[in-house]
């Protein structure tokens, strides 16, 4: 059993900017932003409310995932209806799954770009957790480049100041050669106006991303290997959205920064906020296993260099600090200590399920079969709900959560030993007082053994 004390950790810290009144707060955000294993960002906003779509990791999912919030703080997990592997399948179509999402808003409605099978689907929807519809019945928009010529992944969408809608894609096979393919799109935004053209640049491997810039239009993309930590983002500059695109003097503008702890960063997406631009993009979990897809998602603000039409080098870190969209302030309890069955290691010991960090977590330890988590305050607290943060989302986890004034005599107050519970966070009601809470595991299996990011307490 190990036993620890907790210090007064916060990831989440408030500071207020300037100090007449109207003056702007803003927050301080950790990196990874949500919990667990995501990559190839895309976001949109929607009547006050934020949806990040994401690649599940290892290597994509059956079905998409997408995550909500208002503020930034607080991420809800959703699974999408479409695209699924199964309804995205054609007849040329490999066994690679749902990846690389770009959804963008036209009008009234929300398109969605994604690669299943090495091909490009085109779905539509009104909402932007759907019900989403494929708009080419079973068909792809790209299908498979039977000449293996170039990979068919990684669509990215963009409309211009003139209201033209621009499609980019492309990568390259066993990690070499990646070609970038561009071509207008119809009113439609599921049918090219304009055959495509290649309009790689160099160094150039995969995950085009189209942003314009006081009239250049700056193809930002990856390069390198995703599963180590020669990932990084480059950027080209034209004059026009098919180019040509001159590479950056300052390219590569993200890296690897092993200071901070983050490998291998690339495949982004960015967004603009209260006048200030931010880039979301993954970066391998911790700790760094090359070869190993278990990627998080990371944002860093970045801005340009006017004078030289350059995107300024981006230095990444732990922390972001962003403007404070939260309505209020959720009261939360802070625990004091934690206890465990067993752990597995620094990154993976119990005193993470209070950190309010989403690099780290706590999961049992190998051949611990009755494994629990035990969380103390220091004294007798009136808690009503607990959130818990399972390392994986769209995963069935069977858990008892039990009460105790004296860590003597323990009161059940919620039993999901049978049913299970899934979803990210899991809210679990306990309306109870006690001193310690006890979350107990009777039954799971290898490919996800009891591991919490995070548990909160109100």
């Amino acid at each position: 059993m190990r036993s620890v004390a907790i210090l007064c950790s916060f990831s989440l810290l408030l500071f207020a900017c300037g100090t007449k009144s109207g003056q702007e707060v803003s927050v301080e955000l950790q990196n990874p932003i949500i919990p667990g294993y995501f990559a190839d960002p895309s976001l949109v906003e929607y009547e006050g409310k934020y949806y990040m779509y994401v690649t599940a990791d290892p290597w994509g999912g059956d079905s998409l995932s997408c995550w909500e919030s208002e503020d930034f703080q607080n991420w809800t997990y959703h699974a999408l209806n479409w695209p699924t592997k199964t309804a995205c399948t054609s007849l040329l179509s490999n066994e690679n799954k749902v990846w690389a999402p770009s959804v963008i808003k036209k009008g009234n409605a929300f398109y969605m770009y994604i690669s299943v099978g090495s091909e490009v689907w085109c779905g539509k929807a009104s909402h932007p957790l759907g019900p989403w519809e494929n708009m080419l019945a079973d068909q792809p928009m790209i299908p498979y480049d039977t000449t293996r010529y170039y990979h068919v992944i990684d669509a990215e969408a963009f409309i211009d100041e003139d209201g033209k809608a621009y499609l980019y894609w492309g990568s390259g096979w066993e990690w070499i050669n990646g070609h970038c393919f561009a071509a207008e799109l119809n009113d439609d935004m599921a049918s090219f106006r304009t055959k495509p053209v290649e309009v790689t640049p160099e160094h150039y491997f995969e995950g085009p991303l189209m942003l314009k810039h006081q009239g250049k239009y700056y193809l930002t993309y990856s390069e390198g290997k995703t599963i180590e930590a020669t990932y990084e983002v480059r950027y080209a500059v034209g004059d026009s959205p098919f180019g040509p695109f001159k590479e950056a003097a300052n390219s590569p503008i993200l890296r690897t920064d092993a200071e901070a702890d983050v490998y291998g960063p690339g495949h982004h997406t960015v967004f603009t906020l209260q006048g200030k631009n931010y880039m979301l993009y993954h970066r391998h979990s911790l700790p760094f296993v090359s070869g190993t897809a278990l990627r998080q998602i990371c944002m860093q603000e970045f801005s340009f260099d006017d004078a030289n039409q350059q995107i300024r080098t981006i230095t990444p870190s732990r922390t972001q600090m962003f403007p404070q969209l939260a309505k209020e302030q959720k009261k939360r309890i802070e625990p004091l200590t934690v206890q465990a069955s067993s752990e597995q290691g620094e990154y993976r010991m119990a005193e993470n399920v209070v950190d309010r960090d989403y690099a780290t977590r706590w999961e049992v330890a190998d051949g611990d079969d009755e494994a629990w988590i035990t969380i103390g305050f220091g004294k007798v607290v009136s808690l009503t709900a607990m959130e818990i943060r399972f390392e994986y989302p769209w995963k069935t986890y069977y858990v008892k959560v039990e009460s105790s004034t004296d860590g003597e005599k323990w009161t059940l107050v919620a039993d999901h030993s049978q049913q299970g519970v899934t979803g990210s966070p899991v809210r679990i009601p306990i309306q109870t007082e006690g001193k310690l809470v006890r979350l107990s595991f009777d039954e799971w299996s290898e490919d996800h053994r009891p591991s919490i990011w995070e548990v909160r307490f109100e």
